[in-house]
Parts: C-alpha cells; structure tokens; sequence
C-alpha cells in the first residue's frame, strides 16, 4: 500500500497524485494519512483505486468520484461523496448533511448516522445508514435507493421522484407527495442485496418502503398547497 502524508504533502499535490494514479503501474492501494478534517480529500477520483483516509475529513470529500473504492476511517463534513458516478465511498463514523448530494451511481455507506438532506435530489446513486438520519433526507430524490437502517427525521422523501426509500426504524414524519408502499418480494431482493453489498446484517422484514404517491408530477390546484 502506498502513503500519503496529507500534513506533509499538502492537499493539492495529494489529490492530483491519486487522479493521475494509474492502478496497472503505479498500484491499487492507497492511504493518506493526517486528514485533519481538510476539505475535498481525494475528490475527482477516476480509476479502481482503494483509497482508505485514516481519521476525520471535512466538506465534499470523495466528491464527484467515478470507480474508486474510498474509506474514510472517521467522520465527514458536509457533502461527502457529493455527485458521485460509480465506485463506492465508505464513512465508518457519522456523516454530516447532504451526504450523497445529487449522486448519479456507486454506493455510499455510512456505518453511522447521518445529518439532514441526506440523498438531497440522489439521481441514481444507492445510500445505505447503518444509523438514523436527520430531517428532510430523500428530499428531490429522484432515482436510487436510500437504506436507513434507524430512524428518519421529519420531511422523509418531501418532494420525492422516483427513489425509494426503505426504513427500519420509525419515521418522525413524510414529506409532501412522499408515501409508504407496499414490500414485495422483489422489494425484500433487492433490499438484501444492498445491505450485503454495504455489509449490513439485517432483517429485511424489519423494513418498510416509501415512494412516490405521483401527485406533485404536473400541477394540479388541487395540491396546490403541496408544492
């Protein structure tokens, strides 16, 4: 595994190493050390690296990421795995707000809890919490699933397009348009697959899923107070 001191490196220099990094030559494996809560660790990856951060990361780390595996080995500031494309970004500790943002693809696990808007306006991105989220999370969500293995905050999924939502815990309250669904099998499948991808162990009947009721899609005046 190669090292990289962040103290001693600077940001800069230890971003450009890692995009420019190819695994074939120059090796898969990575590690920076002395994160020191700095902002956009290891942003714009795009190659199979496995890049493990030992210790806390600030704003937007593992932003925009296409293919690489990231660990972050704490917490994350605001916006971590931000518009993520594919890989997977893994936060061991707790994750602040807007975790996920706008994400295309890939899987981001937080084995803790995360802040509000959690999934804001997921565009096909997978989510999974180990913990419980904070208010407004699924807001916009508009493609890809979102596993919160605790509780949701108010607003779950307010304004929600086509993601869907799986909850164990309790739901403090919906957002506008968002409601519960009915769990199939293929619902059950699909909710395994994803909590054995995130290395999650746990009972998918213990789970309910929330959705889209489709009212808000075109103006109606009879939601008119839902917009």
């Amino acid at each position: 595994m190669k090292q990289l001191d962040l103290q001693e490196l600077g940001l800069r220099q230890i971003n450009s190493t890692l995009q420019s990094a190819i695994p074939e030559t120059d090796g898969q494996q990575w590690s920076v050390s002395n994160p020191m809560g700095l902002h956009a660790i290891a942003c714009g990856l795009n190659s199979k690296l496995s890049v493990t951060i030992d210790g806390n990361a600030g704003f937007y780390c593992a932003g925009m990421n296409q293919q690489a595996d990231v660990t972050i080995k704490g917490h994350a500031g605001v916006g971590v795995a931000e518009n993520m494309m594919s890989g997977m970004v893994r936060v061991t500790g707790n994750a602040s707000q807007s975790a996920g943002a706008t994400g295309h693809g890939g899987l981001l696990v937080i084995e803790g809890d995360a802040s509000s808007r959690c999934g804001i306006s997921m565009k096909g991105i997978d989510i999974v919490i180990g913990g419980s989220v904070g208010h407004m999370s699924g807001f916009m969500a508009q493609l890809g699933h979102m596993v919160i293995c605790g509780d949701a905050g108010e607003a779950l999924g307010d304004s929600i397009y086509e993601a869907i939502l799986y909850v164990a815990g309790d739901v403090e309250s919906l957002g506008a348009d968002c409601i519960e669904k009915q769990m199939t099998p293929e619902h059950e499948k699909t909710l395994a697959e994803l909590l054995s991808r995130a290395g999650m162990d746990k009972d998918v009947k213990s789970f309910r899923r929330y959705g889209s009721a489709r009212k808000l899609y075109n103006f109606n005046i009879d939601h008119a107070g839902d917009y």
